[in-house]
């Protein structure tokens, strides 16, 4: 008897949770101007942020397919569980779904639960850790899901962003919204509703005043920090994210923080500066 638990590239695996033995990723590809990566180990963030800047066009991304999830699926571990990119903002969640239920009609011994993780990059993370913690308490299959369920209702993501090029290139922000921010240097902190969609929650003028604003919407929404993981994931900037760090841990103390540098499809969402963080 054991477990896997399977997180679809979007969510940042660190060093130590490579080493456990116990998660594994799926990856999402990536295309820039007809240039097509995998969101892998092989993922080159420098040179995908250049690709990125130069482009006139949005970066795209498309799901894992089932076959992919269902190879993932295989193995001697009676349970696996998996955790995707919001429904909402791909296909990944069905991919699972779709790949579980073909999966279980040949293999009616296995326990697979796929988690809509309503989040995105390191939000999807911690939702594997909390897996991990409950496997290794000796949980059961049924309770461990139905906990972490819970817990997704409770999770909160939030991200600033240095460039809006992205929101402009796939058209969810005007040209000249773009270019009246970019030119008062206005941040929008952002966050996930809590169906996965995402929403703007407020903004500043300046990174620095924009992350403050993001550990003010940090604090007002999260209780009990003491019990809750911190999780930071930044674009290329990890300084930025080493200075948000100390500076939210002076107002509240937490059980544990992770600090992460983005994967492939993290950094088409967060653009070269910017930071995400859950909790």
């Amino acid at each position: 008897m054991g477990y896997k638990i399977i997180i679809d590239s979007c969510g940042e695996l660190t060093e130590v949770l490579k080493t456990e033995g116990h998660f594994s990723n799926v990856p999402l590809e990536l295309e820039v101007d007809g240039y097509y990566i995998v969101d892998d180990e092989t993922f080159d963030q420098i040179d995908f942020l250049k690709r990125v800047k130069e482009s006139k066009s949005c970066p795209k991304s498309s799901c894992p397919s089932p076959e992919k999830y269902m190879e993932a699926y295989k193995g001697e571990e009676e349970n696996v569980y998996v955790v995707t990119l919001s429904g909402k903002l791909s296909g990944s969640y069905n991919s699972a779904l779709l790949a579980k239920n073909l999966y279980l009609e040949e293999n009616p011994q296995k326990n697979i639960h796929v988690f809509d993780s309503r989040s995105a990059s390191i939000g999807e993370t911690i939702i594997g850790m909390k897996v991990h913690e409950f496997e290794k308490a000796g949980m059961i299959f049924s309770e461990i899901t139905d906990t972490v369920e819970k817990y997704i209702d409770e999770m909160n993501t939030f991200f600033v962003l240095e460039t809006l090029d992205t929101l402009r290139k796939n058209g969810r922000l005007s040209n000249l919204k773009a270019f009246v921010a970019s030119a008062l240097n206005i941040k929008p902190v952002m966050g996930s509703n809590p169906d996965g969609t995402i929403c703007q929650l407020s903004q500043a003028r300046g990174m620095n005043k924009a992350l403050d604003k993001m550990i003010e919407s940090v604090i007002e929404k999260t209780k009990d920090t003491e019990e809750r993981i911190l999780a930071i994931a930044h674009c290329n900037c990890p300084q930025r994210a080493v200075q948000f760090k100390e500076k939210i841990q002076q107002i509240a103390k937490f059980k544990e923080i992770i600090v992460v540098n983005t994967a492939g499809v993290s950094s088409m969402y967060a653009n070269d500066g910017g930071i995400i963080i859950a909790i």
